[in-house]
């Protein structure tokens, strides 16, 4: 008689899990998406979300105690050496642009900052499972980005606009986004 295989955990398998294991803070909600979906490889983030071994095993430790970083998988990949200064570009802004100054907010930072090295949309690139997740943790974790995204740019492009303005970067020939040859691209919806 053969033993039958384990099943194999979805997303949601995860997630519930790691919401048994919370503390209790707000965002471990988001992470625990971010985590699920990157456990079964879904997402763009590379090993331990893009963060340090060290840094991902405290914020394991921090938001999920009830729950074993070994039960995660330890993925291999990296980011390109050369995206590195993006990224640290990336950081610098979600950094100087937090709601309250929190670590868990810096420990976010560090995460969305990775994750834009994805190719698609970043709440796709996150494994979060919609747009609107990505919607309330930028409200959440980087209120004053949020407020200054009006008319709901896509928030990838969102990011990337405000540190080209913040070079003095003006690649756009319209006078407005709103008659931008490349509108539904900025602001389209997001499937």
């Amino acid at each position: 008689m053969t033993a039958a295989a384990a099943p194999e955990l979805t997303p949601l398998d995860v997630y519930r899990a790691l919401m048994a294991a919370r503390r209790g803070d707000p965002v471990e909600a988001v992470l625990a998406k971010i985590l699920a979906s990157w456990s079964v490889g879904n997402g763009a983030l590379p090993q331990w979300l893009g963060l340090r071994r060290e840094r991902f095993e405290q914020m394991m430790r921090r938001h999920f105690p009830g729950y074993s970083p070994d039960a995660l998988p330890d993925l291999c990949a990296t980011v390109e050496v050369e995206r590195h200064a993006e990224i640290e570009d990336l950081l610098i802004l979600l950094m100087q642009n937090r709601t309250d100054g929190t670590e868990s907010e810096a420990l976010v930072a560090e995460i969305v900052a990775a994750a834009c090295m994805g190719g698609n949309h970043l709440w796709q690139d996150l494994g979060l499972w919609c747009r609107d997740d990505l919607s309330r943790l930028i409200a959440q974790n980087f209120a004053p980005l949020a407020v200054r995204n009006v008319a709901d740019m896509k928030w990838k492009k969102f990011l990337y606009k405000q540190l080209c303005e913040a070079e003095g970067i003006y690649t756009c020939r319209a006078p407005s986004c709103e008659v931008c040859v490349d509108y539904a691209a900025c602001f389209g919806p997001e499937d």
